[in-house]
């Protein structure tokens, strides 16, 4: 019996510390690809500000993996899709997942990391708004003054800031507003339709539609200048070991929220927030002011509250969801029961 109690507590451990480990992984490669991308972008680094560029490398890298190990590998199996549905569902959410990477990638020329992550907490705000106009979300008083809250920290943030930028503000706004959308999106035209994508046939049929919607922009705006500056050579080992970090990233996503929660990333998405401020601060010596912390501070508090309600709203579904169950297997039960008596009845007679 001790031994059974002992597996028991074994496989509970085993699957705490696997959950740590996916946190962990995700915060890592997350914390990797957003420091890697501002000193790819950033004038003062690296010095190669051409967001379109970047993206378009990440999304080729991308799309020719997953095509790789869907077609030619065949180790994941594509999902059944019409072009109809191609078009009316995963070409509108490719729009918007290039425009948020374009957008967000800008971001960097102008902002500084710790400043980025601040806005980017507005992100909560942007997908509950957008959620209750297109009615995935309902509308409550107390969750809207909690928005509220957060958007004033926010504002006291930017008030702050030592390097502010407007028009890199606009940018960042901009890419919460377009990955909000994305984020409703995905429920409307894809989840209540029954599709799942993991990560590898996500990219599989939307990183080559962010690659021609890509291609539009990058054409007028990035080639002409990259074809005057012919001084530059591909450095196949900083952007071939970024496009690998970005692959990778979206495998960790999968694990992290496939054998987590959704719920769980949006707390470990605070963690690794935080520590980009400290990193930001302390090693790319970024200008962190104290009304940048208060304002981050309020901030914080707003969309930890968010979190603990969204999962109280969650256990109190499965808790309904269990009653129901229960009440369920009750009447079978008496039904079985009633069957049993009716037929020990009609032998007897």
């Amino acid at each position: 019996m001790a031994k059974d109690g002992g597996s028991i507590s074994d496989g509970v451990l085993r699957k705490i510390l696997l959950s740590y480990a996916y946190v962990g992984l995700w915060i890592f490669l997350s914390f990797t690809v957003i420091v890697y991308n501002k000193y790819i972008l950033d004038p003062k680094m690296y010095n190669w500000p051409f967001p379109i560029s970047l993206t378009l490398i990440h999304m080729a890298f991308c799309s020719s993996i997953a095509f790789f190990l869907i077609r030619i590998v065949k180790a994941v199996e594509p999902v059944s899709m019409s072009r109809q549905l191609y078009i009316s569902s995963v070409v509108p959410i490719g729009a918007l997942y290039s425009l948020s990477l374009w957008l967000s990638n800008s971001a960097y020329i102008y902002l500084s990391v710790s400043f980025i992550q601040m806005l980017k907490a507005l992100m909560p705000v942007a997908v509950y708004s957008i959620g209750v106009v297109f009615k995935k979300e309902a509308f409550k008083s107390d969750t809207m003054f909690n928005m509220v809250s957060i958007s004033l920290g926010v504002a006291v943030a930017a008030y702050g800031e030592a390097r502010f930028d407007s028009w890199g503000v606009c940018l960042q706004l901009g890419a919460v507003a377009f990955e909000a959308t994305r984020l409703v999106l995905i429920q409307i035209l894809l989840t209540s339709k029954g599709i799942s994508l993991n990560p590898i046939t996500s990219l599989y049929y939307v990183a080559p539609c962010c690659l021609a919607f890509l291609m539009v922009p990058w054409i007028f705006v990035e080639l002409p200048i990259l074809k005057k500056n012919s001084s530059f050579h591909m450095d196949f080992v900083i952007f071939g070991t970024n496009s690998v970090c970005a692959f990778a990233l979206n495998l960790a996503v999968f694990l992290l929220v496939g054998k987590t929660s959704a719920l769980t990333m949006n707390v470990a998405g605070v963690v690794k927030d935080w520590l980009l401020i400290a990193f930001s601060w302390s090693v790319i010596k970024d200008t962190v002011t104290p009304i940048n912390l208060f304002g981050y501070g309020l901030a914080f508090l707003g969309v930890g509250y968010y979190n603990h309600s969204k999962l109280q709203a969650l256990k109190a579904k499965d808790a309904q969801k269990k009653t129901q169950t229960d009440e369920e297997a009750g009447r079978l039960l008496e039904d079985r029961e009633g069957e049993g008596a009716g037929k020990k009845t009609d032998s007897e007679a």
